[in-house]
């Protein structure tokens, strides 16, 4: 009979932890990473996609059990339960029909997102199609079709027929300058120039010059007029061109919503080997003695990496900066928005200086035909940045262009910006998304965050015009 040795056992040999492990807690997932990407929000979705296919072991948590964190398209549960709006109401229709974007944007069709989706091929994990018109409303209320051809321009009221005349000269101007050839500048240096003194130079009058700023160029301010006109002629070059290329508007739009905007940029993280985990919370950012990011704590669980990246919202406070409130209305409809030709998708620009504000109040539509909404159901969200204590009363002129509301959730968030570039915190953290009706401002965040990552610029001189979606 063969001898019973006592000292051994079938139980399993704990795990060796390895010596960068605080006490009591395990690993999360491998446990060491190149980086740690928190919040599934678009930003976050490009940074890991990007760093993946260079080469980098990537982790990424989300809080929530949805992709696009802040910037989500939610079915109709997921939007009541945010909103603690109880259950969805049945005369809405399926659930299943409704993406519905907790942050409205438009995607400049010859922009740099466009790029940026280019550049990464995820433009074949999506499908686009145009947005039907751009609007803009007057000093007197009325919504007008920002012309999107010649004989739309004689035709809109916008402006007078001699006006016209001279908006077509400053355009042709527009669309030949060139920075870097001065025989296109005609004698002008817009780098000194200010953007009402070009506007002056080519006899354009006043409302003119609101109506190209706010719903050509999309500024939100007047602060561009007294500044270099260079920058804002580079916006109207870039909507211009968007709009000869596709027609209707300036605009694209995913269709299912821009939630599948990150899922695209998740995906390709995904196939290069990135580990990805939702309904995760992040109870802690781990620090060294130098104040260095090295990993972050998820209960018991650890991971480590050489760099930290995410949403001012998994940092400490003292990391991040308000830089003020933007207040949304999501509305759903059950028709077009009036005045806008019955377009099924459609963007309103209210000029604030046009109702005693200085930022600008955004409308916009979607609906069946971009698969975000029940046939018969159009969702409109009316969005600005805060002026006031009274947040709610500041979007009552978007909410009065859009006739009956069926159902309405209001939402105030404040938004941050990163107190430092994180390379000395090892914290590399993107600023909020903005009020604006597109993305051109936030991918510039998006580039400089890759940049201070990498030590290296993205290259943006991808061709816009190779996108070939469902236009």
């Amino acid at each position: 009979m063969a001898d019973f040795d006592e000292s051994k056992s079938d139980a399993a040999e704990p795990e060796i932890q390895p010596d960068w492990m605080p006490a009591g807690c395990t690993k999360l997932a491998d446990g060491e990473y190149d980086a740690i990407v928190l919040g599934t929000g678009l930003k976050e979705c490009v940074m890991s996609g990007l760093l993946s296919t260079n080469g980098l072991k990537v982790l990424h948590l989300d809080r929530y059990n949805y992709y696009g964190a802040e910037c989500a398209s939610l079915n109709l549960t997921n939007l009541y339960e945010k909103f603690q709006a109880g259950e969805p109401d049945k005369y809405l229709g399926a659930n299943r029909d409704f993406n519905v974007d907790l942050i409205p944007k438009f995607i400049m069709a010859c922009g740099n997102l466009t790029k940026v989706l280019l550049h990464t091929k995820v433009t074949k994990y999506l499908e686009f199609k145009s947005v039907d018109g751009s609007f803009v409303t007057t000093k007197e209320g009325k919504v007008l079709k920002v012309p999107a051809t010649p004989d739309e321009a004689v035709r809109s009221s916008l402006m007078g027929m001699f006006e016209k005349r001279r908006f077509r000269n400053f355009l042709i101007y527009i669309s030949k300058y060139d920075e870097k050839n001065p025989a296109t500048w005609k004698d002008l240096d817009l780098k000194k120039m200010t953007m009402k003194e070009l506007y002056v130079h080519w006899g354009l009058v006043e409302d003119t010059h609101k109506f190209i700023s706010h719903a050509m160029c999309l500024e939100v301010t007047d602060d561009h007029l007294n500044q270099p006109a260079l920058e804002t002629v580079m916006n109207l070059q870039c909507y211009c061109y968007s709009l000869e290329r596709y027609g209707k508007s300036p605009y694209i739009y995913p269709m299912y919503g821009l939630g599948g905007l990150p899922e695209g940029f998740s995906r390709l993280c995904a196939i290069h080997g990135g580990t990805f985990m939702l309904n995760r919370d992040v109870d802690e950012v781990l620090f060294d003695e130098e104040g260095a990011a090295w990993g972050i704590k998820c209960g018991t669980e650890c991971a480590k990496a050489t760099m930290v990246i995410g949403d001012p919202s998994y940092f400490p406070k003292e990391k991040s900066t308000s830089t003020g409130k933007i207040v949304r209305s999501i509305c759903f409809l059950n028709h077009p928005i009036p005045n806008t030709n019955n377009s099924e998708s459609c963007q309103i620009i209210i000029p604030g200086v046009n109702v005693g504000r200085k930022n600008d109040i955004f409308v916009c539509m979607v609906s069946s035909a971009h698969n975000v909404a029940a046939k018969g159901i159009f969702t409109a969200i009316v969005s600005t940045k805060v002026e006031t204590s009274n947040p709610g009363n500041e979007i009552i002129p978007g909410l009065q262009l859009l006739g009956p509301i069926l159902k309405r959730f209001d939402s105030v968030v404040e938004t941050y910006k990163p107190n430092d570039d994180g390379l000395s915190d090892r914290c590399f953290i993107s600023e909020s998304f903005d009020s604006l009706s597109h993305f051109e401002k936030d991918v510039d965040d998006m580039l400089s965050l890759y940049e201070r990552v990498t030590g290296t610029t993205l290259d943006m001189n991808i061709n816009a015009d190779s996108v070939e979606p469902d236009y």
